[in-house]
C-alpha cells in the first residue's frame, strides 16, 4: 500500500482523536457544540476550495454530498448528548464499533472492498478485534444499576445515530466526484441541520446563535474539518478505499479515549485502565491487520 495513502488516511488519527476532547472541553449543550463545530468546518471548506480553485458539484452530485453532510450532523447531535450521559472517553469507542460495522461492512459487501477470500477473512476478524477492543474499553471493575442503564440507554441512541454516520460514509460513494469535491458540499450540509437543530431550540427560552460558547466551537470545527477531509480523500478508490480508509480514521478512538480520560477528568480505577490499554492496544493491532490486506 502506498505510504502516502496511509500518512493521509491517519489524519483523522489526530482531528478525529482531539475533536471531541476539544468541544468537551469548551463544553456548552450540543446545539452549541453542533453549530460551533459546523460552522468552523464549513469556513475551513470555503477556504480550501478558494485556495485549490476546486468548483462546487452540480445535479446529483451536489445532492448527494449534502445527504452526506446532513448524515454526520444528525449523529453527531446524538454523540454529543451521549458524552453528557456517559463521557467522551466511553461513548467514542462505542460509536467507532458501530461505524466501523456499518461503514466497512457497507465498503465490502456494496462497493467490492476486500476482494478476496483472504482478505474478508482477515478483515472480518479485525472488525471482531475492533469491536472486543471498544467493549474494553468501556467495561466498569464497579457497576451500579444507574450507571448502568444510562450507559445501556447511550449505547442504544449510538446504535441509531450509526445510520447517520453511515450515510456520511456511504453517500459520497453514490456520487461521480471525488473527497475534496465533497467537502464544502458535506458542510453545507451540516451547517443546515445544526442550524435547524438551533432553530428549533429557540422555543426553550435559549437561543444557540446568540451564545458565544457556540462561537468558542468554530476551534473545535478545525480538527473536525482536517479529519474529515484527509478521510475523504483517504476513502477513495485509488487510495485506500472505504473499509481500509474508514478503519484507519476510527483509531481516532484511541487519542479520544486517552485525552478524554486525562484532560476531561472522566476517571477509571487503575483495573480499569489497564483493560483499557488492552483494548486500545487490540483496535490499533487490528486496524494496523486491515493495512496489511
Amino acid at each position: 500500500m502506498n505510504m502516502t495513502a496511509i500518512l493521509i488516511g491517519l489524519g483523522p488519527l489526530l482531528g478525529w482523536g482531539l475533536y471531541p476532547t476539544i468541544a468537551s472541553k469548551i463544553g456548552g449543550r450540543p446545539v452549541n457544540q453542533i453549530l460551533g463545530s459546523t460552522l468552523g468546518t464549513m469556513m475551513f471548506a470555503i477556504a480550501f476550495n478558494l485556495i485549490n480553485g476546486i468548483a462546487v458539484p452540480t445535479g446529483m452530485n451536489l445532492v448527494w454530498a449534502i445527504i452526506s453532510g446532513i448524515g454526520w450532523a444528525s449523529a453527531q447531535i446524538v454523540t454529543f448528548k451521549c458524552f453528557t450521559m456517559v463521557g467522551s472517553s466511553r461513548a467514542m469507542p462505542i460509536t467507532t464499533a458501530f461505524q466501523l460495522l456499518g461503514a466497512s461492512l457497507w465498503g465490502v459487501i456494496v462497493l467490492g472492498d476486500w476482494p478476496s477470500v483472504t482478505a474478508k477473512v482477515i478483515g472480518g476478524l479485525a472488525l471482531v478485534a475492533i469491536i472486543a477492543g471498544a467493549y474494553l474499553t468501556v467495561w466498569r471493575e464497579h457497576k451500579d444499576a444507574e450507571s448502568g442503564s444510562t450507559l445501556k440507554k447511550a449505547i442504544g441512541l449510538l446504535a441509531v445515530g450509526e445510520l447517520g454516520y453511515l450515510a456520511y460514509s456511504a453517500a459520497p460513494q453514490a456520487a461521480s466526484i471525488d473527497g475534496m469535491h465533497a467537502f464544502l458540499p458535506q458542510a453545507i450540509g451540516m451547517v443546515l441541520v445544526s442550524a435547524g437543530y438551533a432553530l428549533a431550540l429557540r422555543g426553550h427560552g435559549r437561543n444557540a446563535f446568540t451564545e458565544v460558547v457556540s462561537y468558542k466551537h468554530l476551534f473545535s470545527g478545525l480538527f473536525f474539518a482536517f479529519a474529515a477531509l484527509t478521510y475523504l480523500i483517504s476513502a477513495q478508490p485509488n487510495m485506500n478505499g472505504l473499509a481500509t480508509g474508514f478503519i484507519l480514521s476510527q483509531t481516532s478512538v484511541v487519542l479520544a479515549t486517552l485525552t478524554g480520560i486525562w484532560f476531561l477528568g472522566e476517571r477509571k480505577t487503575p483495573k480499569e485502565m489497564g483493560i483499557t490499554i488492552v483494548g486500545l492496544v487490540l483496535i490499533l493491532g487490528a486496524a494496523t491487520v486491515t493495512v496489511l490486506i
